[in-house]
């Protein structure tokens, strides 16, 4: 299927940067946050929408509130503009070579808090030994504008736990993480054991995830199903923020095993087996479909497959 421009007078040329702002602006239905993703400001991006509009000879988008509802024959255009797009970025894949001690690229990728301590680390080490002109940009995870990301190139991969992501959306898991329960050392009521009446009893810190879409939501749920609201005495975004708060605090947290491990000397915690039960959650990487055979992602995949992926992980 082509593109095919309606004549019309002395309608301009369409050029690929065109697709992509129409390609965003069919995900985010949003000029504020299209703009943002594009990196590019609201008057220029309008401008490019009505180079769009003169050259198909329609509105695309009609206002709806604080939303842009694409027309029909916006729509009737996606699938051929995924299209084109998605053999623009093969064919310079094939021509484009990457030389990782030598590239000075910046990859963007997104991961929770608990994550990132736990990868930065190791690769630092590495990039700095073997590609040491490459960045990496860390954003925060949303979700809401996740799949859009990933699809524009605007995140390079993502990691996390996301089962809701569509098919475009490859994944590859890494590793899975069990939780613990984090007081401070001195806690005036809590030993070397902590029962359910003791969780329940207690007030806690919880770390938040509910409307991202991570599987962190469901160790929330399993809290809050253990203990009353009134003992929920602060929700968090991060997970440090939340250790943090248990060692100046009588509060218990929940969190992944491995940032508690990492913070339990220094912050003077003490770790404890949780009395109820909290689901593992599996962390996966996710990338595009578009960018799957782009050399400089597979280059910075293979990495993080090779420094922490545990037995048996895998790509969809």
């Amino acid at each position: 299927m082509s593109i095919q421009p309606i004549p019309h007078g002395n309608a301009r040329e369409l050029e690929l940067r065109h697709l992509r702002v129409l390609e965003v602006l069919l995900a985010e239905r949003n000029l504020t946050r299209a703009a943002e993703i594009l990196k590019v400001t609201q008057p220029a991006l309008s401008k490019t929408l009505a180079v769009l509009r003169n050259y198909f000879a329609d509105p695309l988008f009609v206002r709806v509130g604080h939303r842009m509802e694409p027309t029909a024959k916006a729509l009737e255009l996606q699938p051929a503009m995924r299209s084109i797009l998605d053999q623009v970025t093969m064919l310079r894949a094939r021509h484009v070579p990457f030389d990782p001690a030598r590239s000075a690229r910046v990859f963007s990728f997104s991961v929770v808090d608990s994550g990132l301590v736990r990868l930065l680390p190791p690769l630092i080490e590495r990039l700095t030994r073997e590609a040491p002109r490459v960045g990496l940009r860390v954003l925060p995870p949303d979700l809401e504008r996740l799949e859009t990301s990933l699809e524009s190139g605007l995140l390079d991969f993502a990691m996390g736990s996301y089962p809701g992501l569509p098919k475009r959306i490859r994944r590859q898991r890494l590793w899975s993480v069990a939780y613990t329960c984090a007081v401070r050392r001195d806690h005036p009521r809590i030993a070397d054991k902590l029962s359910a009446a003791q969780f329940a009893a207690e007030k806690h810190v919880l770390v938040s995830a509910a409307g991202t879409g991570h599987s962190h939501e469901q160790a929330e749920r399993a809290i809050e199903a253990a203990v009353p609201a009134e003992n929920i005495v602060c929700r968090v975004p991060t997970f440090v923020t939340a250790a943090f708060a248990a060692s100046k605090t009588d509060a218990i947290v929940t969190l992944p095993e491995g940032l508690a491990s990492m913070f339990a000397e220094p912050l003077g915690l003490k770790l404890l087996p949780p009395p109820v039960k909290v689901p593992k959650i599996e962390v996966y990487q996710y990338w595009h479909e578009r960018f799957h055979r782009e050399p400089g992602n597979q280059w910075i995949r293979a990495l993080f497959l090779e420094l922490f992926a545990e037995p048996r992980a895998n790509a969809d």
